[in-house]
Order: structure tokens, then sequence, then C-alpha cells
């Protein structure tokens, strides 16, 4: 089950630039979901092949007929990595911490990346099932899309 992140308290320290869509605009509706609490991943409208990171054509079959499709905010862990020396520096209080790459099966195993929320030092198995959180930074406007444990 999606939900957000509580209050203003966020997992790591705001060390990094604000994420924003690429100046081209080709993943601003990714950024958008987000906000609205919502997963999308890009969708060909000529084959309906399903791609991330998002592109101005298909994969598959180069079409630019391009859309979006929202996707339910669970999957598994297909890898991860206990940070524990980050870049930048000024993450270095928070170490460790975890970050996961999400298989997501409703969306032909497209994967993405996030951190894990929870323990840092709990124990992780792959194929571990986990859903999304959405961490909303309002006041600058965006919200990172976080993952847990599935309960």
């Amino acid at each position: 089950m999606a939900t957000e992140t509580s209050g203003s308290q966020y997992y790591l320290p705001e060390a990094l630039p604000p994420p924003h869509p690429a100046p081209d605009g080709r993943d601003l509706e990714f950024w958008e979901a987000l906000k609205r609490h919502q997963i999308v991943v890009q969708r060909c409208n000529s084959c309906g092949n399903l791609q991330m990171e998002p592109e101005w054509l298909c994969h598959k079959c180069l079409s630019f007929d391009r859309g979006w499709q929202q996707v339910e905010g669970k999957g598994r862990i297909y890898s991860w990595v206990r940070i524990w020396h980050p870049v930048p520096a000024a993450l270095k209080p928070a170490c460790p911490f975890v970050v996961v790459l999400v298989e997501l099966p409703q969306a032909n195993n497209l994967r993405i990346a996030g951190n894990l929320l929870g323990d840092p030092q709990q124990p992780i198995e792959i194929g571990a099932p986990v859903e999304a959180v959405f961490e909303d930074h309002r006041e600058k406007g965006y919200t990172l899309l976080q993952w847990r444990l599935a309960r």
C-alpha cells in the first residue's frame, strides 16, 4: 500500500539538489505522478511496450507515440546495496542506508531504484516483497519514491 512518510522528517538529509524533470520534459509526467502518490511508467501507444527511463521513442518498435501507464506500488527486491561511504559526504551522518533496485512484476519486470526504509542493518533478501512510500518535500515542490518491506 502506498503511503507517505510522516511530517517534515525525511529519510535522508537534503544533501543533493532537488530532483527535477529533464530539461526536454520527457519524464515530467513521472515526477508529477509521484506528487499524486502514483507511479507511472512510459508506455508505447503503438506496440504496448513498457519502459523505464522515459525516452522520446519506444525501445522495441522505435515509435514516437508514447504515453503513460500507472502501475501498482508493489514489487520485489532485485538487488540492493548498503551505503557506508556516500557521495556527497553530507550524507555521511545518515550512514548506513540501503538502496534497493525494485522489480515491478505488473510492469513487465521493469526496475526502479529507491531507498529501503527501516533499520539500515536489517537482513535483506533478494526477492523480498516491498511497497512504495511517497516522501513529500512540499516546500520544495517534489516527492521521492522510497520503499519498505511489505507487511
